[in-house]
This record gives structure tokens, C-alpha cells and sequence, in this order.
């Protein structure tokens, strides 16, 4: 019982003892290492599997190929095989946008359409825009038409595009901004007023005709001979044609026309059977200050209209001197 008990413990203690790794009976790991040249001498040759380099059997019917030929072959082989004529034909037509970049098409402006005459039942649910007119005025503005904003509104020259009120001020005929809310007290506070030579509105001049834009000049002649302003100032060519093509009876020529101050007047009384007779309104024409005017840049806009605005601050001027004037006479002849 003591021997068994002491060959137990000699088995136990062998057991114990650290023994060498081995991989014997597992993947042999040595035989798949490089080992260089076998004669001694360092070889700058490039690594070669074992498995390239042993013969393998050839497979009959095939011929092995030199490295020229694989080369084609490989380059054949890439070459696309030939499609279906649905889908080549499909390819084709479609352009394909990974070879360049595709540029980005130009934004396209957008074309105001083509307006033509219109019949006055056309706006005829719109109201008609009232003068702001009083007797002796320093300037009389004369518009072509009220626009379809202006109408809408009740107020002259409404729309936001429009540059009327800016270059009144902006030229010095009105010494302070002012908006198309305060058109009707224009005459009070300035001694400005505002007509047009035709009543009713439309979208753009194109709308009107020569016939009743001709059937207005009358009206302007009569309304200068009745509140008799000092200038009339024609806002837009236009109009100043319709005058001369009813006075002259002809079409005003290119060479005929310039900005500013006019040689003709309106409004001319002729003096006789009893009536004192009126030199009439001086003339100055003016740029359109329509949005849809893009003839003229602004810069020159506003240089014709510095022409008119320095005359009205000297006016101006002179017209409260002489107010001052005509009031210390009043009070000397009280005083006497």
C-alpha cells in the first residue's frame, strides 16, 4: 500500500516537470520558411512561392502560354464583350455625366409678355386717379396714364418701382421725402401738382392709343390756360411727341427732340375782345420715371431732373422774397 502510494507521488511529481514545446504531429511551420540561397552566397532574387515554383502536371487539350500571349489574352479578355443591341443602343443616348463635369446652364430671364392695345373696358372697375391741382403752381407734372397700382391705390405714381417721389426730392423740388400717400397735398405745401393726358388707367403705355392720347393735349392746354402754373413739366417723351404731333401735324423727328426746357409754351391766352392775354407754361420735358423706362440710367435720370429742380429752389426763392416784400408794404400803407 506504501509503494503504491510512493509511485503515485513519483508520478505526480514527473508530471510537474516543464517540458520543451514541440510542434511534432502539428502543422510544420519550418517548412514553409525562407531559407535563402542554398549555396551560402546572399541572392538579391525576389521571393518565390513553393507552390509556383513545382511542376504541376499538364491538363491535356491545353497549352501552356508564354508570358507575351497571357498579356493579350488578358487584354482580350478585359475588352467588353459585345452587347445587346437594346441596351447599346440605350447607352448611346444617354449622355454620361462621370467622364467632365456638366456646366451649369445659364439662368434663363424671364420675358415679360408682349402687351398690345387695350379698350378702356378693360380697366373699367378701376377707379380714375383725381388731380392734385391749385391755382398759380410753380410746377405742373404731367403723367401719361395712371397705372394699375396707382389706380388700385387712389395715389399718384404708387408703384414701388416708380421714381417719381425720389427724384422730386433727390433733384431739390421738394425739400423733404415724401410718398404718394401725400399726392393731394402736394399743392399746399410746395405749390406742386400732378395731372395725366390720359384719364384712365392700364398696365403700361403700350396699352393706350395715339387717338386718345392726341384728344388729351386739349385738356392739358385748358387746364394750364385755367390754374396757369408757372412750368408744365411733361413727364416722359411721349407725351411731349402727342403735344407736337397735334400742333405740328406730323411726327416729332429724332433730331427735333432733346430733354429740358422747350421753346414752346402751353396754355397761351392770345389777347383780344376785352381778355387779357397769358404768355402760357413754360415747357420742360422730363425722363419717364416708370419702372418699365430702362432707356435712360438713373445717374442721367436724375440729371436731366437737377435741371428743373434747380430752377424750382430759386423760384421758390424768390417767391418768398417777394411774399416778405408784399407784406411790409401792406403793413406800411396800414400804417399810414
Amino acid at each position: 500500500m506504501a509503494a503504491d502510494e510512493n509511485d503515485l507521488e513519483a508520478l505526480g511529481e514527473e508530471n510537474n516537470v516543464p517540458r520543451e514545446s514541440s510542434f511534432q504531429g502539428r502543422l510544420q511551420l519550418k517548412n514553409f520558411m525562407f531559407k535563402g540561397a542554398t549555396n551560402g552566397s546572399s541572392s538579391l532574387e525576389p521571393r518565390r512561392s513553393q507552390r509556383l515554383l513545382t511542376p504541376q502536371p499538364a491538363v491535356p487539350g491545353t497549352q501552356r502560354s508564354s508570358p507575351s500571349k497571357s498579356k493579350k489574352r488578358k487584354t482580350q479578355i478585359q475588352s467588353p464583350e459585345p452587347e445587346n443591341p437594346r441596351t447599346s443602343r440605350r447607352k448611346t443616348t444617354t449622355p454620361t455625366s462621370t467622364s467632365t463635369p456638366s456646366s451649369p446652364s445659364p439662368k434663363k430671364k424671364r420675358s415679360r409678355k408682349s402687351t398690345s392695345y387695350a379698350p378702356p373696358s378693360t380697366y373699367a372697375h378701376l377707379p380714375h386717379l383725381p388731380d392734385a391741382i391749385a391755382s398759380n403752381l410753380l410746377i405742373l407734372t404731367i403723367g401719361l396714364n395712371p397705372g394699375l397700382q396707382t389706380a388700385r391705390t387712389g395715389h399718384a405714381y404708387a408703384h414701388p418701382s416708380n421714381l417719381y417721389w425720389k427724384l422730386l426730392y433727390s433733384s431739390g423740388i421738394t425739400p423733404v421725402p415724401c410718398t404718394a400717400q401725400e399726392d393731394q397735398t402736394m399743392p399746399a405745401r410746395f405749390s406742386l401738382g400732378h395731372t395725366n393726358i390720359v384719364a384712365r388707367p392700364s398696365r403700361n403705355g403700350a396699352e393706350l392709343s395715339k387717338a386718345e392720347m392726341d384728344e388729351g393735349v386739349s385738356i392739358l392746354e385748358d387746364k394750364c390756360r385755367r390754374w396757369r402754373p408757372e412750368v408744365a413739366c411733361v413727364v416722359g417723351k411721349s407725351i411731349w411727341e402727342s403735344v407736337f404731333r397735334v400742333r405740328h401735324g406730323r411726327s416729332l423727328r429724332k433730331e427735333e427732340f432733346a430733354y429740358g426746357w422747350q421753346e414752346e409754351r402751353m396754355g397761351v391766352i392770345a389777347a383780344g375782345d376785352g381778355e387779357e392775354g397769358w404768355e402760357g407754361s413754360r415747357v420742360f420735358v422730363a425722363t419717364s420715371t416708370s419702372g418699365l423706362a430702362a432707356t435712360l440710367r438713373p445717374e442721367e435720370k436724375e440729371r436731366i431732373w437737377k435741371i428743373l429742380g434747380d430752377w424750382c429752389v430759386q423760384r421758390r426763392k424768390e417767391r418768398q422774397e417777394e411774399a416778405v416784400a408784399d407784406s411790409k408794404e401792406v403793413e406800411e400803407l396800414e400804417e399810414t
